[in-house]
C-alpha cells in the first residue's frame, strides 16, 4: 500500500507517548447497518458504530477509538470520536501545579525513552522536596528532612532513594541505561510518593469538607 492509499487521522494526541500527529488508521472494523422503512415511508438509512486502530509515528502503539454513524441525522462534522484503548490514566490527585506540570512531562516521555523517563522522574523528586521546603545540601539530606518533618515516613525515604538511584542510571550512560521493563518500578515509586505527599492530604480535606456541609446543610 503506498502512502496516498493510507488513512490517516486529524491531528490528535496519542495517550501513549503524548505526542500530537496525525496516526495512520491501520485497520477498521464497520458495524454501520441499513434499516429499511419498506413501504410505509420508502425510506431507509444506515446507523451504527465504526471502530478505527491507529498507529502512533513516534512511539508505533495502537491506539483504538469508535465513533456512531446516522447518515439520516448526521453529517460528517457531527461526528465525536471517544478513545476507547489505552483508557484515560488520571495522575494522582492534588497536586501543585509546579508538580503537575513537571509530572505530566515526564509522562510525554514515558512511551518513547525509559531514561528521559527517569531523569524527568529525578527532577519531579527534586520539586517535591523544594515545594516541601526540605533542608540539605543533597537530595538524600532533603528526603531525611522530609521524614524528620514527618512530611513523608522514613519507609518512603528508601522509596524515594530507589527512584533517585534510577534517576542517576538513566542521566549516566557509564552506569547502563533504563529499559520499558524498569517503567513499572519507576510509575509505582513515583506514584507512592505522589500520593503520600499530595494526594492523601487532598482526600482527606476533601472528605473533612464534605462531612462539615453534611453536618451544616444550611
Amino acid at each position: 500500500m503506498t502512502d496516498s492509499e493510507k488513512q490517516f487521522t486529524k491531528i490528535q494526541r496519542c495517550a501513549h507517548c503524548g505526542n500530537s500527529a496525525p496516526m495512520e488508521i491501520v485497520a477498521s472494523h464497520n458495524g454501520v447497518k441499513t434499516y429499511d422503512d419498506y413501504p410505509r415511508s420508502n425510506m431507509s438509512w444506515e446507523f451504527g458504530t465504526i471502530y478505527e486502530l491507529m498507529a502512533c509515528p513516534a512511539c508505533e502503539a495502537i491506539s483504538l477509538r469508535s465513533y456512531y454513524w446516522h447518515d439520516a441525522a448526521m453529517d460528517p462534522t457531527d461526528i465525536e470520536f471517544k478513545t476507547l484503548y489505552p483508557g484515560q490514566q488520571d495522575g494522582p490527585l492534588g497536586l501543585p501545579d509546579i508538580i503537575k506540570r513537571a509530572h505530566d512531562a515526564a509522562q510525554k516521555v514515558r512511551n518513547i525513552d525509559a531514561n528521559a523517563y527517569g531523569v524527568l522522574l529525578g527532577r519531579l523528586l527534586e520539586l517535591v522536596c523544594a515545594d516541601r521546603n526540605a533542608k540539605g545540601d543533597t537530595l538524600n539530606q532533603r528526603l531525611e528532612d522530609l521524614a524528620k518533618k514527618g512530611e513523608i515516613p522514613s519507609k518512603l525515604v528508601g522509596v524515594a532513594k530507589g527512584l533517585k538511584n534510577l534517576r542517576n542510571v538513566g542521566a549516566h550512560a557509564t552506569l547502563g541505561g533504563l529499559t520499558p521493563a524498569e517503567l513499572p518500578i519507576l510509575d509505582n515509586l513515583c506514584r507512592a510518593i505522589l500520593e503520600y505527599v499530595y494526594s492523601a492530604p487532598f482526600l482527606a480535606k476533601e472528605a473533612e469538607d464534605r462531612w462539615q456541609r453534611l453536618k451544616n446543610p444550611t
